[in-house]
Order: structure tokens, then C-alpha cells, then sequence
């Protein structure tokens, strides 16, 4: 079948109903750079319609690419918005392979990474299954995360495809068939990491290939995220790390993880930096050494023959040892005298009663917009990943308020960094949320869908602009509506021309209703730990009903 590029030129006739965006679009260029301008208008048309796109989250892009590790060549045969190309290290040479059955997908994959790297990129159209575009590609690396409970997937069509080496997927197993497909473009010892449903590591029909794939050694690890690792964000996921066997003996055991206790509280999403070490940690080691010892709860090594059973299930909280009953129970114990700590401080912190009567006053307001463009302020956007590995500070971090778990692909461009007393404020959601940053959180990169405010210290206190920008009506009359986002323009927030010893008062306030804040927030977790614990210890009968 005749290769599709993803991109095609338009046409002089083509363009001219475009030619004010296009003006546009150049404008914001020439201020922003390409690449900027580029992902700034991507992030805008993926947040107005995010049911259209299944994304891959840049923390599980980076921990996927470095599951599978340096790599000359790269495929990613299902690219969508080639997040998981985007977190390639880049190396000299380098070959990036993209396809996409959606031809306006196939594109941006191919037109984002042409921006953000000199490295090939050969992007394609087409049904992968039905019509690879690269059928001679044997690659050092596949990264893949395709779509799930397909049923027509070409079933019917592909009974006698050369790439089902390890048997012939059921109709209803088609992230088998993908499977078998990044094997089928590995070269020999090339590895394999995909993002599969829970439920292929233990469908019925699935059994015999997934018998095969152990026999063979080209199943190396199944590791189990935390909920909320990506879309669908209620199950949690699997990534399957696979190599296509470059001898005849099989591997002689499987590592299996599950970091599913480093689920974070509701928009806030995973512990990605805890994920991270403790998937690539057990990872290296088992590749080491072939082995692991057991680490209680998270992860072991299991001989491939014990996993030979009739049903072959691979689901790693089956075959995981539970956590030491007296771990446990230490563990309770100081989580209790933690959240008893932490209540007492709240009690301290509660802010004391509101005076009623104060008549409303009449401020002189300003903007944001303005502040930035008479110097009292400088405003950044965030979103690249410049040349330094350093942590980075996401909408989740700021919006759960935790420390900076995120990381971004390596650009051209300079990351913007965070220094002490910058006001970080996060564009997306219709929360009224800013965060201040202090020495701890100094230094981290900052990320998609926030916006850094650096006021001059000499005209503006920092702690009076985060109070003052998280006022409901404030928010409300400065943010706009699509169907299924709000998106907060932060140029149209307001602020009252205050003296500056009337604003560090305002200040003082706001920090302390901050710190109360913070405290609340952490007797929340703490107080959820603490029921969880108990549930499994009275469950499991390590903790005594009295």
C-alpha cells in the first residue's frame, strides 16, 4: 500500500480564506518563535474540545521513553498528538516513525516535531493494522499508546498477517494485536513499551498469546499505574514492556509492579515523581540482573513458568506479597500521631471571626494587563522543556498544591524557570487558584496551562497578587466559556491601586489564610490515609476490631 504523508502543502487558492488567521498566526510568531506560537494554539484547540482526543499526560510519556531507553529509531504507530515521540531523548541520527489513521493527527504529530527537533521525521496516514506505512521498519524503540476495546480492527481481514508470531488475536482482543505489531517492527533486541486496559493482562481470550509471549521471553514486565494516569483516568492502566527476542531462549522471569499507592487526590493526579523512581529503579535493576527480590506491595520477579497457569494472568496485584503486617501497623500508628499534630496546628491557624459591618469599599482597579505592560509585573506562559532536566511545576502541582512531579520533552527554547516570590496561575478549569513561590519550589520549570506573574518588589507585594487574583467575581469576569472548558485570560484580572504598606497588609492576611490552607489540605490526606489503613488492616486482620 502506497505510503500517505502526513503533511500536504496547501494550495494559493487553498489559503486565501485563511489569510487573516494566517497573518495572525505569523504576528504571534514573530513575538513568540514558532514553536511557541505553535503549541500555544494546539493547547487552546485541545482544551476547547477534549473529548475528541484520547491525550498521553507528559509524565507517562517520560516514564514510557525511558522504560524503553536510547533509541536511534523510534515508532509510535497510533502517534495521536505525538506526545510519546515528543518525550524521545533526542541522540544524532535520529529517526522518529509517526502514523495515524487520522490525517489532521498524523499531521500535527509530524509538524510538532519538525519544530521541535532536527531529527528525520517520517509521518504517515493510514489504519496501522490494515495498512502500515512502514512495514520494513525495524526499530530500536515502539512507543505506542493505542486505542482500546476496538472491535473493528480488521479481525476479518488480517487471519493470515505474518506479524501474529504469537497467535492469532480474538476479535475482542485488539491491544493483542497491537501488541504484536510493535514487536513485528523491533529489530531483534529492540524493546516494546505500551499503554494497555488492565483487562488484557487477564481476558480469557487472551490467554494462549500472552502463554506465548512469556514462553518466548518477549514479555519482560507489566506494571500497574495508579488510577488517574491517564485517560480513561477511573482504571487503572498497564504499560507492558516487551523486547523482541534477539535468541532462542526464553527469559526466565517477569518483573511485575504495581505503584497504584502513589495515586494522588482528585484533580491532582499521581505522585509522578514517586512512580517514576519506583518503576525505573525495580525496572533497571531487574534488567541488570534478571531479577528482583521481593519488595512488598510494589514489585518482584516471578519465574515465567509460575505464571503458566490456565487463566495466565498477569494482573501484578495477584502475584504482589502484601506489605509487612508490622510495617503496616507502624505505619498506622504514625500516621495517626501525624494527623493529631496536624489538627492542632489547623485549630491554631483558623482564622478568627469576620466584622460584619465593614462597608464595601470603592478601589480604584487596574489589570493585570496593564500592570505587566507599565513594568510593575513581568508575565510569562509556560510549556517548554529547554536543555536542563530539572522538575517541573504542573496545573496539577499548583491546583493540589504539591511539589513539582511534572517533566517536559527537551526544546530549542528556554524552559522558564521559577524564582521566589513569582505568583503561578493556572489558565484552565474555572478554579480561582494561584500559588506563591517560595525557596522550595524555586528552580522548577513551569508547565502547560500556567501563567508566571513576577511583580517588582519595590511596587508590588506578591502575597497581595496571588490574595487578590483568587476572588470568585474576579475570576468569573476575566475567564471564558467553551462547552466543556473555562479558560481564564489573566491579562483581565483585577487588582486595587493600594499603598504599598496597605497591600503587605492585605499580604500578611493572605499568607496566613494560605498556610491555613495548606494545613487543611494535609490533614485531608492524612486523614484519608489514615481510614484507608484501618480499612485494610481490619480487612485483613493485622489490626484488631478493638
Amino acid at each position: 500500500t502506497p505510503t500517505t504523508p502526513a503533511v500536504r502543502l496547501p494550495t494559493g487558492p487553498e489559503l486565501l480564506p485563511s489569510a487573516p488567521l494566517l497573518r495572525g498566526t505569523a504576528e504571534l510568531a514573530a513575538e513568540l518563535g514558532a514553536r511557541q506560537t505553535f503549541e500555544f494554539l494546539l493547547s487552546r484547540h485541545l482544551d476547547a474540545n477534549p473529548r475528541q482526543y484520547t491525550l498521553t499526560p507528559a509524565e507517562l510519556a517520560g516514564l514510557m521513553a525511558d522504560l524503553a531507553g536510547p533509541a536511534r529509531t523510534v515508532l509510535d504507530p497510533a502517534c495521536g498528538t505525538g506526545a510519546l515521540l515528543r518525550a524521545v531523548a533526542p541522540r544524532p541520527d535520529q529517526e522518529l516513525y509517526a502514523q495515524d489513521s487520522a490525517p489532521e493527527l498524523a499531521a500535527l504529530t509530524a509538524l510538532r516535531l519538525a519544530l521541535q527537533t532536527r531529527t528525520a521525521v517520517r509521518g504517515a496516514i493510514g489504519d496501522t493494522l490494515r495498512a502500515d506505512a512502514h512495514p520494513e521498519l525495524h526499530a530500536d524503540a515502539v512507543l505506542c499508546h493505542p486505542p482500546f476495546n476496538e472491535r473493528n480492527w480488521g479481525h476479518d481481514e488480517l487471519a493470515y498477517d505474518p506479524r501474529w508470531e504469537y497467535g492469532f488475536p480474538a476479535r475482542t482482543e485488539s491491544e493483542l494485536a497491537w501488541v504484536q505489531h510493535a514487536l513485528a517492527r523491533l529489530k531483534d533486541g529492540g524493546t516494546a513499551v505500551l499503554l494497555m486496559p488492565p483487562a488484557a493482562a487477564s481476558r480469557r481470550s487472551g490467554r494462549r498469546i500472552r502463554a506465548d509471549l512469556l514462553r518466548r521471553g518477549a514479555l519482560r514486565a507489566v506494571i500497574a499505574l495508579p488510577v488517574g494516569a491517564a485517560p480513561p483516568y477511573n482504571i487503572p492502566l498497564h504499560l507492558w514492556v516487551l523486547r523482541r527476542p534477539d535468541r532462542a531462549a526464553g527469559q526466565p522471569e517477569v518483573l511485575l509492579a504495581d505503584v497504584g499507592q502513589y495515586a494522588g487526590e482528585a484533580r491532582g493526579g499521581p505522585d509522578w515523581q514517586a512512580v517514576r523512581d519506583a518503576v525505573l529503579d525495580a525496572w533497571r535493576v531487574h534488567e541488570r540482573t534478571g531479577s528482583l527480590d521481593e519488595r512488598p506491595g510494589l514489585a518482584r520477579s516471578l519465574p515465567v513458568i509460575d505464571l503458566l497457569d490456565d487463566d495466565v494472568d498477569l494482573a501484578p496485584a495477584r502475584h504482589l506479597p502484601p506489605p509487612a503486617a508490622a510495617d503496616g501497623v507502624e505505619q498506622l500508628t504514625a500516621v495517626r500521631e501525624r494527623l493529631g499534630e496536624t489538627l492542632r496546628l489547623t485549630a491554631d491557624l483558623t482564622p478568627p471571626p469576620a466584622d460584619a459591618h465593614l462597608p464595601a469599599p470603592r478601589w480604584p482597579l487596574t489589570t493585570i494587563g496593564e500592570l505587566a505592560r507599565g513594568g510593575a509585573l513581568v508575565m510569562r506562559t509556560g510549556g517548554n522543556g529547554g536543555h536542563a532536566r530539572v522538575p517541573v511545576l504542573t496545573d496539577n502541582d499548583v491546583l493540589s498544591g504539591t511539589a513539582p512531579s511534572g517533566t517536559l520533552p527537551e526544546s530549542d527554547e528556554e524552559a522558564v524557570l521559577t524564582e521566589p516570590g513569582d505568583v503561578v496561575v493556572p489558565v484552565l478549569g474555572g478554579g480561582s487558584i494561584t500559588r506563591v513561590i517560595d525557596d522550595a519550589t524555586a528552580g522548577a520549570a513551569l508547565g502547560r496551562n500556567l501563567v508566571l506573574l513576577r511583580p517588582d518588589p519595590s511596587a508590588l507585594d506578591a502575597w497581595f497578587l496571588a490574595g487578590f487574583l483568587r476572588g470568585t467575581a474576579n475570576n468569573r469576569q476575566a475567564s471564558s466559556y467553551a462547552s466543556t472548558a473555562t479558560r481564564l485570560d489573566v491579562r483581565r484580572l483585577q487588582l486595587p491601586r493600594l499603598p504599598f504598606d496597605e497591600q503587605r497588609r492585605y499580604g500578611a492576611r493572605f499568607r496566613a489564610l494560605d498556610e491555613f490552607e495548606r494545613v487543611l489540605r494535609h490533614a485531608g490526606r492524612l486523614g484519608e490515609q489514615l481510614v484507608r489503613g484501618m480499612y485494610d488492616g481490619l480487612t485483613d486482620g493485622t489490626v484488631a476490631p478493638d
